[in-house]
Protein backbone atom coordinates (compact mmCIF):
# COMPACT_ATOMS: atom_id res chain seq x y z
CA UNK A 1 0.00 0.00 0.00
CA UNK A 2 1.54 3.27 -1.13
CA UNK A 3 0.50 5.91 1.18
CA UNK A 4 1.04 9.37 1.97
CA UNK A 5 1.28 11.70 5.16
CA UNK A 6 0.89 14.71 5.63
CA UNK A 7 1.54 17.17 8.47
CA UNK A 8 0.01 20.87 8.78
CA UNK A 9 1.01 23.59 10.95
CA UNK A 10 1.36 27.11 10.87
CA UNK A 11 0.14 28.71 8.21
CA UNK A 12 -0.30 26.14 6.40
CA UNK A 13 -3.42 24.70 8.34
CA UNK A 14 -5.23 28.72 7.48
CA UNK A 15 -4.32 27.66 3.74
CA UNK A 16 -5.90 24.63 4.03
CA UNK A 17 -9.45 25.67 5.20
CA UNK A 18 -9.46 28.92 2.67
CA UNK A 19 -7.69 28.40 -0.22
CA UNK A 20 -9.31 25.61 -3.37
CA UNK A 21 -5.73 25.02 -4.71
CA UNK A 22 -5.52 23.05 -1.41
CA UNK A 23 -8.05 21.48 -2.10
CA UNK A 24 -7.28 20.08 -5.72
CA UNK A 25 -3.99 18.88 -4.59
CA UNK A 26 -5.05 16.94 -2.00
CA UNK A 27 -7.43 15.28 -4.67
CA UNK A 28 -4.34 15.20 -6.61
CA UNK A 29 -2.33 12.95 -4.07
CA UNK A 30 -5.27 10.66 -3.66
CA UNK A 31 -4.92 9.87 -7.46
CA UNK A 32 -1.10 9.59 -6.92
CA UNK A 33 -1.32 7.12 -3.82
CA UNK A 34 -3.31 4.61 -2.42
CA UNK A 35 -4.48 6.72 0.43
CA UNK A 36 -3.00 9.42 2.87
CA UNK A 37 -3.06 10.51 6.49
CA UNK A 38 -3.56 14.10 8.02
CA UNK A 39 -1.62 14.93 10.76
CA UNK A 40 -1.90 18.78 12.36
CA UNK A 41 -0.50 20.87 14.82
CA UNK A 42 -2.09 24.08 15.90
CA UNK A 43 0.86 25.85 17.51
CA UNK A 44 -0.43 29.53 16.86
CA UNK A 45 -3.65 28.77 17.39
CA UNK A 46 -3.04 27.24 20.76
CA UNK A 47 -0.72 30.25 21.92
CA UNK A 48 -3.49 32.88 20.99
CA UNK A 49 -6.53 31.11 23.20
CA UNK A 50 -3.59 30.38 25.78
CA UNK A 51 -3.10 34.30 25.85
CA UNK A 52 -6.83 35.35 26.13
CA UNK A 53 -7.18 32.76 28.89
CA UNK A 54 -3.83 34.43 31.13
CA UNK A 55 -1.48 30.93 30.14
CA UNK A 56 1.54 31.53 29.14
CA UNK A 57 3.20 29.53 26.35
CA UNK A 58 6.83 28.16 26.81
CA UNK A 59 8.64 26.38 24.44
CA UNK A 60 11.59 24.15 24.90
CA UNK A 61 13.86 22.46 21.30
CA UNK A 62 10.10 22.66 19.62
CA UNK A 63 8.42 21.36 22.90
CA UNK A 64 5.06 23.34 24.45
CA UNK A 65 5.37 23.03 28.27
CA UNK A 66 2.44 21.58 29.22
CA UNK A 67 0.90 21.69 33.06
CA UNK A 68 -2.96 20.61 33.53
CA UNK A 69 -4.32 23.95 32.34
CA UNK A 70 -2.33 24.14 28.82
CA UNK A 71 -3.14 20.65 28.25
CA UNK A 72 -6.79 21.49 28.49
CA UNK A 73 -6.29 24.30 26.26
CA UNK A 74 -4.13 22.20 23.99
CA UNK A 75 -6.82 19.34 23.86
CA UNK A 76 -9.82 21.95 23.46
CA UNK A 77 -7.96 23.60 20.27
CA UNK A 78 -6.31 21.05 18.67
CA UNK A 79 -8.55 17.95 19.34
CA UNK A 80 -11.54 19.84 19.05
CA UNK A 81 -11.26 22.98 16.91
CA UNK A 82 -8.72 22.44 14.57
CA UNK A 83 -9.38 18.81 13.90
CA UNK A 84 -12.59 19.39 13.34
CA UNK A 85 -12.62 22.42 10.88
CA UNK A 86 -10.26 20.63 8.94
CA UNK A 87 -12.67 17.32 8.42
CA UNK A 88 -15.47 19.58 7.71
CA UNK A 89 -13.86 21.41 4.93
CA UNK A 90 -12.93 18.03 3.44
CA UNK A 91 -16.42 16.71 3.93
CA UNK A 92 -17.29 19.93 2.14
CA UNK A 93 -15.22 19.42 -1.09
CA UNK A 94 -16.66 15.65 -1.11
CA UNK A 95 -13.78 14.20 0.15
CA UNK A 96 -13.95 11.55 2.79
CA UNK A 97 -12.48 12.85 5.72
CA UNK A 98 -13.03 11.34 9.92
CA UNK A 99 -11.35 13.72 12.67
CA UNK A 100 -8.94 10.76 15.01
CA UNK A 101 -6.52 11.51 17.63
CA UNK A 102 -3.70 9.21 19.06
CA UNK A 103 -5.88 7.87 21.80
CA UNK A 104 -8.66 6.65 19.24
CA UNK A 105 -9.28 2.97 19.07
CA UNK A 106 -6.70 2.67 21.79
CA UNK A 107 -3.51 3.27 19.33
CA UNK A 108 -0.81 4.83 20.95
CA UNK A 109 0.21 5.10 25.12
CA UNK A 110 2.63 8.24 25.14
CA UNK A 111 5.80 7.94 27.32
CA UNK A 112 6.65 11.18 28.69
CA UNK A 113 9.29 13.16 26.87
CA UNK A 114 11.12 14.78 29.89
CA UNK A 115 9.27 15.59 33.23
CA UNK A 116 10.18 19.21 33.50
CA UNK A 117 7.90 19.63 30.26
CA UNK A 118 4.69 18.01 32.54
CA UNK A 119 2.67 16.10 30.06
CA UNK A 120 4.55 16.24 26.96
CA UNK A 121 4.86 12.77 25.88
CA UNK A 122 6.57 10.46 23.17
CA UNK A 123 3.66 8.45 21.26
CA UNK A 124 4.65 4.31 21.37
CA UNK A 125 2.44 1.96 19.38
CA UNK A 126 -0.13 0.12 21.71
CA UNK A 127 -2.26 -1.55 19.49
CA UNK A 128 -2.84 -2.95 15.92
CA UNK A 129 -3.13 -0.62 12.96
CA UNK A 130 -5.37 -3.12 10.39
CA UNK A 131 -8.27 -0.82 11.15
CA UNK A 132 -6.40 2.58 10.08
CA UNK A 133 -5.02 0.73 7.37
CA UNK A 134 -8.72 -0.26 5.87
CA UNK A 135 -9.74 3.21 6.35
CA UNK A 136 -6.81 4.86 4.28
CA UNK A 137 -7.47 1.60 1.65
CA UNK A 138 -11.20 2.99 1.69
CA UNK A 139 -9.97 6.37 0.33
CA UNK A 140 -11.31 8.03 3.72
CA UNK A 141 -8.83 10.54 5.19
CA UNK A 142 -7.87 9.77 8.71
CA UNK A 143 -7.02 13.37 10.24
CA UNK A 144 -5.12 12.91 13.21
CA UNK A 145 -4.61 15.97 16.23
CA UNK A 146 -1.40 14.74 17.93
CA UNK A 147 -3.16 14.04 21.32
CA UNK A 148 -2.45 10.56 22.99
CA UNK A 149 -2.58 9.60 26.72
CA UNK A 150 -0.47 8.38 29.29
CA UNK A 151 -0.85 4.59 30.82
CA UNK A 152 -2.88 6.18 33.63
CA UNK A 153 -4.95 7.71 31.17
CA UNK A 154 -3.74 11.48 31.33
CA UNK A 155 -4.30 13.58 28.73
CA UNK A 156 -0.51 14.28 26.99
CA UNK A 157 0.21 16.83 24.30
CA UNK A 158 2.62 15.32 21.64
CA UNK A 159 4.71 17.29 19.68
CA UNK A 160 2.80 17.02 15.72
CA UNK A 161 6.39 16.57 13.94
CA UNK A 162 6.66 13.82 16.50
CA UNK A 163 3.43 12.22 15.99
CA UNK A 164 3.91 12.07 12.59
CA UNK A 165 7.27 9.94 12.40
CA UNK A 166 5.52 7.48 14.89
CA UNK A 167 2.29 7.47 12.83
CA UNK A 168 4.23 6.99 9.63
CA UNK A 169 6.23 4.19 10.91
CA UNK A 170 3.93 2.48 12.06
CA UNK A 171 1.43 2.24 8.57
CA UNK A 172 4.96 1.92 6.44
CA UNK A 173 3.95 5.14 4.80
CA UNK A 174 5.70 5.88 1.62
CA UNK A 175 6.18 9.45 1.83
CA UNK A 176 6.38 12.12 4.29
CA UNK A 177 5.33 16.25 3.91
CA UNK A 178 5.84 18.71 6.09
CA UNK A 179 3.97 21.73 5.65
CA UNK A 180 5.13 24.52 7.19
CA UNK A 181 5.82 28.49 7.23
CA UNK A 182 9.14 27.67 5.87
CA UNK A 183 9.85 27.45 2.48
CA UNK A 184 12.64 25.03 3.20
CA UNK A 185 15.54 24.37 5.32
CA UNK A 186 18.09 27.16 5.76
CA UNK A 187 21.90 26.06 6.24
CA UNK A 188 24.94 27.24 5.39
CA UNK A 189 23.25 30.84 4.63
CA UNK A 190 20.98 29.34 1.99
CA UNK A 191 17.70 27.21 1.41
CA UNK A 192 18.81 24.11 0.65
CA UNK A 193 17.34 21.95 -2.09
CA UNK A 194 18.10 18.27 -0.33
CA UNK A 195 20.35 18.21 3.14
CA UNK A 196 21.70 15.00 4.88
CA UNK A 197 22.21 13.90 8.63
CA UNK A 198 25.45 15.37 8.52
CA UNK A 199 23.98 19.22 7.47
CA UNK A 200 21.39 18.64 9.79
CA UNK A 201 23.52 18.35 12.55
CA UNK A 202 25.60 21.19 11.13
CA UNK A 203 22.54 23.73 11.12
CA UNK A 204 21.93 22.66 14.73
CA UNK A 205 25.51 22.96 16.20
CA UNK A 206 25.76 26.67 14.70
CA UNK A 207 21.93 27.84 15.51
CA UNK A 208 20.67 28.04 11.88
CA UNK A 209 18.38 25.08 12.76
CA UNK A 210 16.35 25.63 15.71
CA UNK A 211 13.18 26.03 17.61
CA UNK A 212 10.45 23.75 16.05
CA UNK A 213 12.39 23.04 13.41
CA UNK A 214 14.63 20.85 15.57
CA UNK A 215 12.16 17.88 15.86
CA UNK A 216 10.98 17.98 12.29
CA UNK A 217 14.12 17.36 10.82
CA UNK A 218 14.59 14.61 13.51
CA UNK A 219 11.71 13.04 12.48
CA UNK A 220 12.21 13.28 9.06
CA UNK A 221 16.12 11.45 9.79
CA UNK A 222 14.26 8.55 11.64
CA UNK A 223 11.70 8.37 9.18
CA UNK A 224 14.67 8.26 5.96
CA UNK A 225 16.16 4.98 8.37
CA UNK A 226 13.21 3.47 8.80
CA UNK A 227 13.15 3.13 5.56
CA UNK A 228 10.24 5.75 4.28
CA UNK A 229 11.16 6.94 0.67
CA UNK A 230 10.43 10.33 0.38
CA UNK A 231 10.38 13.34 3.14
CA UNK A 232 9.68 16.75 1.98
CA UNK A 233 9.84 20.33 3.62
CA UNK A 234 8.33 23.08 3.13
CA UNK A 235 5.02 25.56 2.62
CA UNK A 236 3.78 25.13 -0.88
CA UNK A 237 1.80 21.85 -1.85
CA UNK A 238 1.99 23.43 -5.42
CA UNK A 239 6.13 22.92 -5.28
CA UNK A 240 6.40 19.78 -4.66
CA UNK A 241 8.49 17.95 -7.47
CA UNK A 242 11.63 15.67 -6.70
CA UNK A 243 13.34 18.22 -8.76
CA UNK A 244 16.83 20.19 -8.54
CA UNK A 245 14.44 23.17 -9.46
CA UNK A 246 11.66 22.73 -6.84
CA UNK A 247 11.08 24.96 -3.68
CA UNK A 248 11.19 22.79 -0.63
CA UNK A 249 13.78 20.73 0.95
CA UNK A 250 14.31 16.91 0.26
CA UNK A 251 15.55 15.23 3.54
CA UNK A 252 18.00 12.34 1.78
CA UNK A 253 20.28 9.67 3.13
CA UNK A 254 23.21 10.94 2.86
CA UNK A 255 24.52 13.99 1.36
CA UNK A 256 24.67 12.79 -2.04
CA UNK A 257 21.66 13.82 -4.02
CA UNK A 258 20.11 11.52 -5.98
CA UNK A 259 17.10 12.07 -9.03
Amino acid sequence: MKTAVIKLSGKSIDQFLSEETWIMQIKNFLHQYDGMVIVHGAGNIISDWATKLGCKSEFVNGHRVTDDDMMDIVAAVQNGLVNAKIVSRLLAKNIKAAGYNGIDNDLFVAEYYNTELGYVGVPKLNSQTQWLKDLIMAKTIPVFASICRDSEGHLMNVNADLFTMVLAESIQADSVIFLSDVEGVKIYGTTQTHISESDIHHGIKNGEIKDGMIPKLQSSLNLIKKGVNKVWIGNDLHQLTHTSKSKGTWVVSSSKVSA
